[in-house]
């Protein structure tokens, strides 16, 4: 039995293969599920309908059940950091403790961005129903 908060099996056994700097991308519902990760990635469809299931709470979901060393966010088409993003790191900021050290962040451009989402070593796509634009975060698996 699984005591965890976690239960969705696909994707507990994603991040179970996911080890040091594997990278994880949790999608929104504009991605390109399909094409924008390499075909050896593993693809876990959580977008149920707009707006389910949010990609903050896959965030958290995925925080809580293996340690995250890096994140990268796709810019703004202003080259800015979108509202859910700032979530993701006020979000990720709270994960830090018992001495470990803090989420290293960056941020590339839109066409950059997929181009890094489709390096093989992105092993999962966890499709969102996120639908506020600028919703994708490139999380890198750090050592516990």
């Amino acid at each position: 039995m699984i005591t965890g908060r976690l239960i969705h099996p696909a994707l507990l056994s994603a991040l179970a293969s996911a080890g040091h700097g594997a990278r994880i991308l949790i999608a929104d519902a504009l991605y390109p599920h399909t094409t924008g990760v390499a075909a050896t990635a593993s693809r876990v469809h959580l977008n149920l309908r707009a707006g389910m299931v949010p990609a903050v709470d896959v965030l958290e979901a995925v925080a809580e059940t293996v340690p995250l060393e890096a994140a990268t966010y796709m810019r703004t088409a202003e080259g800015g950091t979108s509202q859910p993003v700032r979530e993701f790191q006020q979000l990720l900021a709270s994960y830090q403790h018992d001495g470990g050290a803090a989420v290293s962040w960056s941020s590339l451009e839109r066409m950059s961005f997929y181009d890094a989402c489709r390096e093989p070593d992105v092993c999962l796509l966890v499709a969102t129903g996120e639908v506020r634009p600028y919703s994708n975060l490139l999380l890198t698996v750090g050592v516990p």
